[in-house]
């Protein structure tokens, strides 16, 4: 099976193309051996965070120039030159815990020292808005106990203005249409800094749910291929031990006769590639009529009927398989070639009582057990080639519905004298 590949995007590659570079930036910064992809994302996220707020502090410390306020100007200044400092440091040392703790620490005081400075929270045109980026920022690249933490400095800073609010001096130099500016700056900056952090987590979980759904699929396709649907939806809702007792099935075994003479003719891709073609017939065979195939073992073939649903037709959907079978075989032997001439198969069928269910940990497949199953390998290895050998119990079952040769009394290995008939075809019974 060939995997799509589903193609994920990160916040920067969620705006635009030169948010690309800023990712590329960002990862050649934090890129570490032995982090996991998640960790990171969490660092490159932080990065880029911090270098996407820059411009809005340059601009911030410039109008507030402007409006003749010196202090409050230089301290998005000094926020910026500290940043790149920071950055400057994280990059040669990768010490990744004092870079985060010092830009949320730093994302913090600014706009609480720059409201200060101006007056308080109304006469900073509502600066300390920005104050929510911190804990914002501490959630999306830091530990959720980090999160709670910078939240909790978040509420001190907030008290400690409001209890000194009233004795400050609410006056300042900032002219009405620098004030009108950055009212509405600290309303579009967390905003949108906001805004973009949920558009990215947004894409992030829109991406994790499909890559889920994806393998979710693959993995009850692949299950559905190992198992039969009723036994592998059983195992899905939690059934530790899959095992049950049919009363009577039918199985079929069919060999190939003269394999090892064949292999040792062809390259080893072309007695695979024979197996898979004959194989591959075979199985849809038992898909058509609703037959289990069990397994295949080197160039054997094993199906049931009758498990892991029980079906009163088991016999003789079974003989109908094989027939498909032998006439496919036979059909595919007049074609040219080794591998076409010299193809032939033994099948036998039997039927009674079998114990079905899934074995193993790994590779675990689901299996069918009992007399039934030993007697149905029997009656092909008893078998001739070409022909379908169905045991007594067998007969009984299906003698209405196909023209059967009897062959006699056996010496069946282990059974001692069975006796068994060969299906020559559909119709009506022959004696």
């Amino acid at each position: 099976m060939q995997l799509a590949r589903i193609p994920t995007m990160n916040f920067a590659d969620s705006v635009n193309a030169p948010g690309r570079q800023l990712t590329r930036f960002a990862n050649s910064i934090t890129r570490k051996d032995g982090d996991s992809d998640s960790v990171h994302l969490r660092k490159s996220v932080a990065v880029i965070a911090t270098l996407v707020v820059m411009p809005a502090a340059l601009i911030w410390g410039v109008i507030y120039l402007l409006a003749d306020e010196p202090v409050v100007g230089a301290i998005p200044l000094v926020f910026v030159v500290l940043t790149v400092v920071n950055l400057v440091l994280y990059r040669a040392g990768r010490n990744y815990a004092f870079f985060e703790f010092t830009q949320l620490l730093m994302q913090l005081l600014v706009p609480f020292l720059a409201a200060i400075a101006l007056g308080g929270f109304v006469s900073s045109s509502g600066t300390p808005a920005w104050l929510l980026i911190t804990p914002v920022y501490a959630a999306v690249f830091s530990t959720r106990r980090m999160a709670y933490f910078w939240f909790g400095a978040l509420i001190v800073a907030a008290a400690i203005g409001a209890v000194i609010e009233p004795s400050l001096d609410h006056t300042n130099n900032v002219p009405v249409w620098a004030r009108t500016a950055m009212f509405g700056m600290n309303i579009v900056g967390p905003s949108s800094v906001a805004f973009g952090l949920l558009l990215h987590f947004v894409n992030k979980s829109d991406t994790a749910y499909t890559l889920l759904d994806f393998e979710r699929n693959r993995s009850e396709t692949l299950l559905q291929n190992v198992l039969p649907a009723k036994i592998a939806a059983r195992l899905k809702d939690g059934t530790e031990n899959v095992a049950d007792r049919f009363d009577e099935v039918s199985v079929l075994f069919a060999d190939m006769v003269g394999s090892t003479e064949l292999a040792s003719k062809l390259s080893p891709e072309k007695m695979v590639g024979l197996l898979n073609e004959v194989f591959s017939h075979f199985d849809a065979i038992t898909i058509r009529h609703g037959v289990e195939k069990i397994s295949t073992s080197g160039d054997n073939y094993l199906v049931a009927a009758g498990v892991p649903e029980i079906r009163e037709d088991h016999a003789t959907a079974l003989v109908k398989v094989a027939i498909e079978m032998r006439d496919y075989l036979e059909d595919r032997r007049g074609g040219s070639g080794v591998a076409a001439s010299g193809l032939a198969m033994r099948f036998g069928i039997n039927t009674g009582p079998a114990v079905a269910g899934v074995v193993g940990q790994r590779n675990f497949h689901y299996d069918i057990w009992g007399d039934a199953v030993n007697t149905a390998s029997r009656m092909e290895s008893h078998g001739e080639p070409g022909r379908i050998q169905i045991s007594e119990a067998t007969y009984e079952l299906v003698k209405d519905e196909f023209e059967c040769e009897p062959r006699g009394e056996i010496d069946v290995k282990g059974k001692g004298l069975m006796r068994t008939w060969f299906v020559t075809g559909a119709g009506r019974h022959v004696s």
